[in-house]
């Protein structure tokens, strides 16, 4: 097969139409992992309540249809003309080719060998739980976009070598999209950050509480969790993935759930 260089820049919604916080990353993403695969980069976007964003967000909109067919704005200082912009691109492109140092392979090395390792215990941890599988692969595609990622930031100052720093730039901006991608869902619930465990420990006095076959109040099992410390939305985020596992059923519309397994 011929190898073909090009560049592709892709949005696409959640297979739902929009983000639910309640289902994981692999469950609202209808690609498949080779493609996946092939992607640079991957950021999942979501639409949460901030008020100055929101704030933000309308005033500029606003400007816009009030300005009408209007483009004009006022100049940021320091900002590049887009013509100078361009022939800056257009000549590191055609004059820069940097290429990583030996320090920086080796810290390139270490990093891809260790997340490899560690995905492998989150994917055997997930298998285990019953979760859906990661969305997105880390493979050695994921390990050549890093070092693309790399040559790129290196390019930007138009030097001729990537450094140790343009690795840990390019391991920084792959760690906040592709890797956050891979992860979210699988060894933690959504909306909870990385290396938590609340959702796993209010898992275990869910199923210390509830025998199998047993069906409960889930207001009253939430304010029994509460009670033992446990945080009432992190119980809520728990029980939703029981469910989804198919370890609990819902019942009377939602007022009550019932252990299967």
């Amino acid at each position: 097969m011929l190898n073909s260089r090009t560049s592709v820049l892709a949005a696409a919604n959640p297979t739902f139409g929009r983000y639910d916080a309640e289902k994981n990353a692999a469950e609202q993403v209808d690609f498949q992992s080779t493609i996946l695969s092939r992607f640079d980069m991957i950021f999942i976007l979501r639409d949460e309540y901030e008020i100055e964003k929101d704030r933000t967000l309308a005033a500029h909109i606003l400007k816009v249809h009030a300005q009408g067919t209007s483009t004009v704005r006022e100049p940021v200082p320091g900002e590049l003309e887009v013509q100078t912009l361009k022939r800056y691109i257009a000549y590191a492109r055609l004059k820069c080719s940097p290429r990583l140092t030996d320090s920086a392979r080796e810290v390139l090395q270490n990093y891809y060998v260790a997340v490899r390792q560690g995905l492998v215990e989150e994917d055997a941890e997930a298998e285990r739980r019953g979760r859906a599988p990661r969305a997105v692969p880390i493979t050695v595609r994921q390990l050549e976009a890093i070092v693309r990622i790399s040559e790129s930031v290196a390019k930007m100052r138009l030097s001729d070598v990537a450094t140790e720093d343009d690795v840990q730039t390019a391991i920084h901006m792959f760690t906040v999209s592709t890797l956050r991608a891979a992860k979210m869902g699988d060894v933690e619930l959504e909306g909870m950050g990385a290396g938590d465990g609340a959702e796993h420990t209010a898992e275990e006095h869910i199923r210390k509480r509830v025998q199998i076959m047993m069906a409960v109040s889930v207001s009253k099992l939430l304010a029994e969790l509460n009670d033992t410390g446990i945080d009432r939305a992190v119980a809520q985020r728990a029980l939703a993935a029981m469910v989804r596992q198919g370890d609990f059923q819902e019942l009377a519309m939602g007022k009550k759930v019932k252990r299967l397994r």
